[in-house]
């Protein structure tokens, strides 16, 4: 009996001892103090109920204090976003950091994202554009381009300085009208770019050098290279015979060295690949009979979907079927099980994404990756609505995923909320998909659709199925035929376009549309704000090496471990056609966490990350910061 009274009295002194010499691993608790140091404690029977008591109280006195901060607790400032050739933002000042900063802790049990009910939110940036967006890219200079063909006559704007080119479809006629623009993001002015062949369904994508590199288009622009630098007063230097073959409706994919694959086009059954930077080279054209297996009466397989995978091969998705090549011999690798349910590419438009490629496994370079491929139509809507008298087919409602890589892997299929065609898949900072744009019914090409969706959809690739789907805000604008979107630094969404006439229209009952908006999702939320992380860019580096650790000085007034943070990296693409060509998130392996320094190691290889430019976010439970822009590379 003596033996229990005495281990009844002796273990509590022990924890308590051990409490007082270890007090800086309980940090994170409410009861926690302030000093990283142990405490006084007497080891008799009364200074032990004197301890008990002096905790309970100091417990009681911590509750009221935190009422009173809570009341006057600060939200932190956005700061300016500043190009990365020129450093600092003038007006930027450095944030002292956080005292102390709390270390990671392992092993904790996941806490699950913020929650709001918060469904998103629209504003209109800027009434009038002046050039339709039918083709888009974000620039490292945080400006975007977009442009539509030069032959639907006159905008909304003449080029400035006045510049004037003949029409080739009409001897004797000039146009001087501007028909690409370059967009800035915060203030929503413009410039109009001078453009010398036509662009009109051409493709696209940014270098890892950051330029934009535009290939194809028509007429005179089908075998053309355009190459804009990032700056404030570029233009586009161009070679109209740099392609190999006519590339119109074809897709551009960057691979692991820097190289672009250009795969495809109307009438193109082949690819090439073209070196970064330069408008003259050596061909390299192989056949790809895939696209003619894949051939409908009506095409149905432009702007082919195309990913690089993590073995350096390719992905290509045309119509409802699917290979993987190896882009240096032409080899087709794999077939892949077809897809059932309709034809998913142009002018059937689809969408599809290469889903959020997570870096925190054993062996990254081994990484499986998974493909989804969502809407569409049948493989004879646009026999129906092409020309009148026009039927409008229902879009298709379902959307598959397969893990690309696996050998043996099926479709997975699910269904979205509404039909879609059209629409565009963007890849969100979270690792969630955005789906916007299109129409309920029809096809792309000119008036070829009807009953336009207006509400957006938040696809959460990592709940259960069943669940993973979420109506957002609708939007007011129908985006129809030749609409875009793009997700900016600040984590909302630029929206544009909408032109679905062979001219500029706008008295029609979906009329040419100019306008911009900019969708803010859920997660920008004003009640999560407090939550926000804030990458401090003062000083920081924003050069990756591959494989290597790399750090990120941030600003986050709340204790964190390495289950609450995320550090994400976006590859802004060039959309058209509802289909963003070379996007792809990275989630990045993380090595350590505090709420002011976290460290990740970068992307293993060119394979996973093609070199160039990305958007890097911090985001803390579903909460991304503002993003940042680096580049990776050897």
């Amino acid at each position: 009996m003596a033996i229990y009274i005495k281990a009844f009295v002796l273990l509590p002194l022990l924890f308590v001892s051990s409490y007082a010499r270890n007090k800086h691993i309980n940090q994170g608790f409410d009861d926690a103090d302030d000093s990283p140091v142990g405490i006084n404690f007497d080891p008799s029977p009364h200074g032990f109920l004197e301890f008990l008591d002096g905790k309970k109280k100091k417990k009681e006195n911590n509750k009221k204090s935190n009422k009173k901060n809570k009341k006057n607790e600060l939200i932190f400032p956005q700061f300016p976003f500043p190009f990365p050739f020129h450093g600092v933002h003038e007006n930027q000042e450095e944030v002292a950091p956080l005292e102390p900063a709390v270390e990671v802790k392992k092993n904790d049990i996941p806490k699950p994202d913020f929650e709001t009910e918060n469904r998103g939110a629209w504003m209109l940036h800027s009434p009038n554009s002046g050039v339709a967006a039918m083709h888009i890219q974000l620039m490292p200079n945080n400006k975007a381009v977009w442009y539509d063909t030069t032959n639907l006559g006159p905008s909304a704007i003449q080029n400035n300085p006045p510049f004037c080119k003949p029409v080739p479809e009409r001897p004797g006629e000039t146009d001087c009208w501007s028909h690409g623009v370059q967009y800035d993001i915060e203030s929503g002015q413009v410039r109009t770019l001078k453009i010398m062949t036509d662009t009109w369904c051409s493709s696209g994508g940014l270098s890892s050098n950051g330029e934009l590199v535009s290939t194809g288009g028509y007429r005179e622009g089908i075998r053309n290279i355009r190459i804009m630098n990032p700056c404030d007063n570029c233009e586009f230097q161009e070679n109209a015979n740099g392609l190999a073959a006519m590339r119109w409706y074809a897709t551009q994919h960057m691979l692991e060295n820097g190289s672009f694959i250009l795969v495809g086009g109307r009438g193109a059954h082949n690819y090439e690949i073209i070196p970064p930077g330069r408008l003259q080279f050596q061909v390299q054209q192989f056949g790809l009979n895939f696209l003619v297996e894949t051939e409908d009466e009506k095409e149905n397989n432009l702007y082919p979907f195309v990913n690089l995978l993590p073995d350096g091969n390719v992905f290509i998705f045309a119509n409802n079927r699917s290979i993987i090549i190896d882009p240096y011999s032409g080899k087709t690798i794999r077939d892949l099980p077809v897809l059932p349910g309709g034809s998913r590419n142009y002018p059937a438009s689809g969408m599809s994404a290469l889903l959020p490629i997570n870096l925190n496994t054993p062996n990254p370079e081994d990484v499986e990756v998974e493909i989804i491929v969502c809407g569409g139509n049948t493989n004879d809507a646009f026999k129906y609505s092409e020309f009148p008298p026009r039927q409008f087919f229902s879009a298709l409602k379902d959307c598959g995923r397969l893990f690309a890589n696996r050998q043996g892997a099926q479709w997975d299929i699910e269904e979205m909320l509404s039909p879609r065609v059209m629409g565009d898949m963007l890849l969100l900072p979270t690792g969630d998909i955005l789906i916007i744009n299109g129409a309920k019914t029809g096809t792309s090409a000119w008036d070829a659709a009807e009953e336009p969706n207006l509400v957006p959809l938040l696809y959460s690739t990592n709940k259960p199925k069943g669940e993973r789907f979420n109506e957002l805000t609708p939007s007011q604008i129908p985006r129809m035929y030749h609409s875009v979107s793009a997700v900016l630094p600040d984590g909302k969404i630029l929206v544009a376009g909408s032109n679905t006439h062979a001219v500029y229209d706008f008295q029609a009952k979906y009329p040419t549309d100019l306008r911009v908006e900019k969708f803010s999702p859920p997660y920008l939320a004003p009640e999560l704000e407090q939550h926000k992380p804030q990458i401090l860019e003062n000083g920081a580096n924003k050069e990756m090496k591959y494989g290597q650790n790399f750090k990120i000085n941030i600003k986050l007034d709340e204790v964190v471990n390495e289950t609450d943070i995320k550090v994400t990296m976006y590859a802004p693409p060039f959309t058209t056609h509802g289909y963003s060509q070379g996007q792809r998130l990275l989630i990045l392996k993380l090595q350590a966490v505090t709420n002011q320094e976290v460290t990740v190691v970068a992307p293993p290889s060119g394979r996973i990350a093609p070199p160039g430019y990305y958007l890097l976010f911090v985001v803390h439970r579903g909460v991304p910061s503002r993003g940042i822009w680096v580049r990776i590379d050897q």
